[in-house]
């Protein structure tokens, strides 16, 4: 990635003196000559005022074509603490990259040329992260304590992306592309040499690759009003926003998302404490697995008798299966092998893998029976392809423990 500073930075270099965690705000900008020096101004004025921690604003002007890159550097003239650095690429995401890897601070952070974002939540989003508590923090617009003032255009396509990555991924955090966002700057570079998005996907890359290594994510919520003069091309960025998706999913499903990275132990804070032993975490997983898949099985069974009814047995098993496998990955996600935490995004491109091989089998197996002994009944016909059901559900378990535990074990910790 081609960079280049604008201006010296030993002006803006951040006081340490006081030991307290530093931080850098990153503005990225694209052809913003209007919105950048009031952006500045009210943010310097707000930090100069409200916020306790050593800090720095670095605008970083990524391809502009107008007067935005003039007006960053005059006024990084004009303020000790700004920063101004030009990048030959554009996109939000190239431009974060490149100013949180050389970034001198504890925790780096970024918001919008807009200020869509209220600044009253700029120092719960970074005292999360300062405190050691969490490794990331963004603001969310979908909490139900957040006030948001939008186009019901955008209400709707947030919600629902926000919506896909829940369910598809089964990610915790509620609101991956608002613009606000403060990351630990160790934690957060290891990240971003596996992020390959360099424009709006970024935010939704970066989080996914944090829960998926077991990071814990902070949510705060926040007042957002949007400004119609926005760079957000929404249409565009949102098919952008389903190919990065499946690129993601590949590269979870296929193991190449892993990152070193250093998490804090789980430790009792008394010094006197007395600990209880840990869980057998294999037999507890079993037992969870256990009960789970006895439960897959019955439904299974009460699904398949009612559509043999009105179907062929091929269609009849498709629907069993459907509705018991959806219920069987969701719960043993949530309750066996969300146990360890971490690694679960992918769990639901694997089961769909045995998923098929469930359907061929037990297909296989009932249109078997029916081709060997014809006058076989209902009940033999059922029982042949609930116990082959039965049986999957244990190679099942074995395929997906061996997969996600053997590499939750493996997985490196660290104290902050």
């Amino acid at each position: 990635m081609d960079t280049r500073a604008a201006m010296d930075p030993s002006p803006n270099v951040l006081d340490t003196s006081a030991g307290l965690a530093t931080v850098d705000i990153v503005i990225p900008v694209l052809n913003e000559e209007r919105a950048l020096p009031g952006c500045v101004r009210t943010l310097t004025g707000f930090l100069e005022d409200r916020f306790p921690l050593p800090w720095r604003i670095t605008v970083v002007d990524n391809g502009s074509t107008d007067d935005t890159w003039p007006i960053a550097t005059r006024l990084a003239a004009e303020h000790d603490r700004v920063h101004a650095r030009r990048l030959d690429i554009r996109g939000r995401g190239a431009a974060l990259k490149a100013a949180w890897r050389e970034s001198p601070a504890d925790i780096v952070a970024y918001m919008d040329v807009d200020l869509s974002t209220d600044l009253g939540a700029l120092f719960p989003l970074v005292a999360a992260v300062a405190s050691g508590h969490s490794e990331i923090a963004i603001g969310t617009r979908l909490a139900h304590s957040a006030r948001t003032l939008r186009s019901i255009r955008r209400e709707v396509v947030s919600r629902s992306y926000n919506a896909l990555l829940r369910y598809g991924f089964g990610v915790r955090f509620s609101d991956a592309q608002c613009g606000f966002k403060a990351a630990r700057t160790d934690v957060v570079r290891p990240l971003m040499d596996k992020i390959e998005d360099d424009a709006w996907f970024f935010d939704t890359e970066l989080l996914l690759l944090a829960e998926h290594n077991g990071l814990r994510v902070h949510e705060v919520p926040v007042d957002w009003i949007e400004d119609t003069d926005s760079r957000v091309r929404v249409v565009r960025t949102a098919i952008d926003d389903l190919k990065g998706l499946a690129r993601v999913a590949w590269s979870m499903s296929m193991g190449r998302a892993d990152v070193e990275v250093a998490r804090s132990e789980l430790t009792p804070t008394h010094p006197d404490a007395v600990v209880a032993r840990p869980r057998a975490v294999t037999l507890a997983k079993f037992a969870s697995f256990a009960a789970i898949g006895v439960f897959s099985v019955l439904l299974y069974a009460l699904i398949y008798l009612p559509l043999r009814g009105v179907w062929a047995p091929a269609p009849a098993n498709l629907g069993a299966l459907v509705l018991s496998g959806f219920v069987n990955t969701e719960a043993n996600r949530r309750w066996t092998f969300n146990r360890l935490g971490g690694r679960r995004t992918a769990m639901h491109f694997r089961a769909a893998l045995l998923f098929l091989a469930n359907y061929l089998l037990t297909t296989s197996a009932v249109l078997g029976l029916r081709s060997v002994s014809p006058g076989a009944g209902r009940l033999m016909e059922m029982s042949a392809v609930v116990a082959t059901y039965g049986l999957l559900t244990l190679i099942r378990f074995t395929a997906l423990d061996r997969w996600v535990f053997s590499r939750t074990r493996n997985q490196p910790h660290g104290n902050h």
